[in-house]
């Protein structure tokens, strides 16, 4: 039994640490490895061509390690049938060189006019719609290219490549500059050698700007949100696995005293009986350690490739030194950890061993057990309380186990209740009682056989007025999105517009203040980690062949990194005639929601509800995996816990045949053993709760750091005394679950097996 306990144990414990070592070893590995591969560049530069000229750049990217270009560059509107795309095209000649060495996957590149090669990850999905070999495309009205491969490029430089001759056709807005810097390390460093290679230039000239720093805080941002609280139960699981080793191979010597004797009256050295002692418990726990390092592997696997195909790393395996360091590591801290109880068993005489009792001797634990018999407590109850005080070396092991496992417990719901209030708050879900959509701008007729969707019979004014005069309406807020491109960069855009009473939407503001004016923005905190960015700074927002210098007035909590908020009159800049497509109302109390809507569809009914905001997935995925990982920890303390009392009730044999034969009965037992457990349960939550919450205030922000968020304090205050008395319970549940079959087995113990066992 022990030997099981032990290897279930390390197991656990070795994956929870393959796991962790393997998230954190490989947060920015596979991004390096791939970037290193293709000479990734480190500043992508988009420059006016009507203010420097290609010379001019050629000359002034001399101060750079290496550079790729000047390469002509167009933002393209492309026609494939549908809605119109466009994408970001720049003539190349070839795919090599020296900087931003392009992976040509499927297909050739584009030799000639007339061709286009796309830029694909290999792991996109090649379903129905997806472009294919050989398809042509419509772009910039009437030239007409086919696509005659797809590639990869780690900097993400472009979405399309011609030939420089075809790029000359399609009278391009831009250069393109691909630099990598002597030293790109940190963004101060980039900003260097970006002032090195723009030194000189035209006062305008520069466009915009992409660092590499940029695209690998987008490809590590998911797993860096894991690492932190993964890391945390590793360790967690690590040190209750440590502790319970300890816990039986002590228990172990203690209860194999006559075991020990036997084996030196045969004849074995004191040598020899350490040795066993070590071996008794360093096999088991290299085939857990084995078990979980191939279990870690898979789980890690899965995890990271998943997080990584992003930017075309392929499978991302472990590193070696991961399962070397778990395979070499683990063993031998639970061979450390079983060192000394072995020592004193070496040191154990034969007479001495075989003459000592398997009850323990007497002092505090016998002083203790008759000051509760003394109390008005039931029997059974003040002989269980009592029976922590005969061990204290072993309870106080078994009590670390529970503190452990109540700290897991206890960091487990505060990071479920932070990570549930803070996904419900910047979702807004809930924030408006009811979404009304008018349909989007017409693209032409709808495909044979489809009937073209519902779209607003009134105007973009007269519908707000219905909705204003609706009766219950407390507040309209209209927005309209518009698709925009960041200049320098080729990711595009969501620009919410909105108008009316945005104050009303929910969004909660972090920093800064809301848009009151033209030319003004609101972004996320995602948003300016990865450009960059702060509030104050100013951005260029292009779409429809219109540019709009904005600034950053103010950071709201949302999640995303690609969309930005602003008002009508920026809107009104960019495209003056776009109407707005949906509407948020909030009404007053008692409103029925489906009379309002009826009422509203009788003046329009064009105006259709649709679902609101809401959390989506990634609390769910998250609190999935946190439950799992506490009841991993959760089971590990209960073993710890059972194990203790498989041995208490081994060497208190003689006892519990006494108790029974002066009339305890089975019922009673169980509770005598039970209750010795409960109350080091009861004292492990008391101590669990504020490790378990020192562990919350660490982990959060680490985790909100790594996610690119903000933490507001109401992600850190989840902790009501309610739920501090709950979690007191933890400690309690975990204790009662590891001791009851062990005590269920003693009770059933009969007096005829108690004398045969002595």
């Amino acid at each position: 039994m022990q030997t099981l306990v032990i290897s279930v144990v390390v197991l656990l414990s070795t994956t929870m640490i393959v796991v962790a070592l393997g998230l954190l070893a490989a947060s920015s590995g596979p991004f390096d490895q791939a970037y290193a591969k293709q000479s990734g560049a480190h500043l992508a530069a988009s420059y006016d061509r009507s203010k420097v000229s290609d010379a001019q750049l050629t000359e002034a990217a001399r101060s750079a390690a290496a550079v790729a270009g000047p390469f002509g560059q167009a933002t393209l509107d492309v026609n494939t049938g549908g809605p119109p795309t466009s994408l970001v095209v720049v003539g190349r000649a070839d795919p090599g060189g020296t900087v931003d060495r392009i992976n040509v996957w499927k297909g050739r590149w584009a030799d000639k006019p007339g061709e286009i090669v796309l830029n694909r990850n290999p792991t996109d999905s090649t379903g129905r719609g997806a472009p294919t070999l050989g398809m042509t495309m419509t772009v910039a009205g009437n030239h007409r290219l086919t696509i005659v491969g797809f590639a990869y490029s780690v900097s993400q430089s472009a979405e399309a490549w011609v030939t420089p001759v075809q790029m000359t056709s399609l009278k391009p807005t831009s250069t393109q500059m691909l630099y990598r810097f002597a030293h790109a390390a940190t963004n101060e460093q980039v900003s260097a050698g970006q002032s090195g290679v723009t030194a000189g230039l035209p006062s305008g000239a520069l466009v915009g700007t992409q660092s590499y720093l940029a695209l690998r805080a987008l490809a590590t941002g998911e797993p860096n949100t894991f690492v932190p609280f993964l890391m945390v139960f590793g360790w967690l699981g690590l040190a209750v696995a440590v502790l319970i080793v300890a816990n039986v191979i002590s228990g172990a010597v203690i209860a194999g005293f006559k075991h020990i004797g036997v084996l030196k009256a045969l004849g074995f050295t004191p040598t020899q009986v350490m040795t066993v002692y070590l071996a008794m418990v360093s096999i088991p726990a290299i085939v857990g350690c084995a078990i979980g390092i191939v279990l870690g592997n898979v789980l890690a696997t899965s995890l990271l490739t998943r997080a990584f195909e992003n930017y075309g790393a392929g499978r991302v395996g472990v590193p070696i030194w991961v399962d070397v360091a778990a395979l070499l590591g683990v063993p031998l801290l639970v061979a450390l950890s079983a060192l000394v109880p072995a020592m004193r068993a070496r040191s154990l005489s034969a007479a001495e061993a075989i003459s000592a009792g398997s009850a323990p001797r007497a002092g505090r634990g016998l002083r203790v057990q008759r000051w509760l018999s003394g109390t008005r407590l039931p029997r059974a109850v003040s002989l269980g309380l009592g029976l922590p005080f005969a061990r204290p070396a072993r309870t106080a092991l078994t009590l670390a186990a529970v503190v452990l496992g109540v700290t897991s417990v206890t960091l487990a719901v505060g990071l479920g209740k932070s990570l549930t209030t803070y996904q419900t708050a910047a979702s807004r879900a809930g924030a408006v009682d009811l979404t009304m959509f008018g349909g989007m701008a017409e693209h032409g007729s709808p495909p044979p056989g489809e009937e073209a969707p519902p779209k607003a019979k009134l105007s973009d004014a007269e519908d707000e007025a219905v909705l204003r005069s609706t009766p219950g309406a407390a507040s309209v807020t209209a927005s309209a999105d518009l698709q925009m491109r960041l200049a320098g960069t080729q990711a595009d855009l969501r620009v919410s517009f909105y108008r009316g009473d945005f104050e009303q939407l929910g969004f909660r503001m972090l920093d800064g203040k809301w848009f009151d004016g033209p030319r003004q923005v609101v972004v996320s905190e995602r948003f300016l980690r990865q450009r960059g960015l702060a509030v104050g700074d100013t951005i260029t927002l292009q779409a429809q062949g219109k540019s709009v210098r904005a600034q950053i007035v103010g950071k709201a909590m949302y999640n995303s990194g690609d969309e930005v908020l602003s008002n009508w009159q920026t809107l009104a800049l960019v495209a003056p005639d776009l109407r707005a497509n949906q509407y948020e109302i909030n009404v007053k109390p008692g409103t029925d929601l489906d009379a309002f809507v009826k009422a509203v569809q009788t003046k329009d009914s064009g105006l259709q509800e649709v679902p609101g905001q809401d959390a989506g997935n990634f609390v769910a995925i998250v609190l999935a995996t946190v439950v799992l990982l506490t009841l991993m920890l959760g089971t590990v303390a209960a073993l710890g816990v059972f194990n203790t009392v498989v041995l208490n009730t081994r060497e208190r044999r003689r006892d519990l045949g006494m108790l029974k034969s002066i009339g305890m009965t089975p019922g009673q037992v169980t509770v005598m053993v039970v209750t010795s457990m409960t109350a080091l349960g009861a004292i492990g939550g008391l101590l669990g709760i504020p490790l378990g919450i020192i562990s919350h205030r660490l982990v959060v922000p680490a985790m909100a750091n790594g996610a690119q968020v903000d933490v507001p304090a109401f992600m850190l205050d989840v902790y009501p005394l309610s739920l501090l008395a709950l979690l007191v319970l933890a400690g309690i549940l975990i204790a009662a679950a590891g001791a009851y079959l062990p005590a269920r087995s003693a009770a059933h113990t009969t007096i005829a097996e108690v004398l045969h066992n002595e």
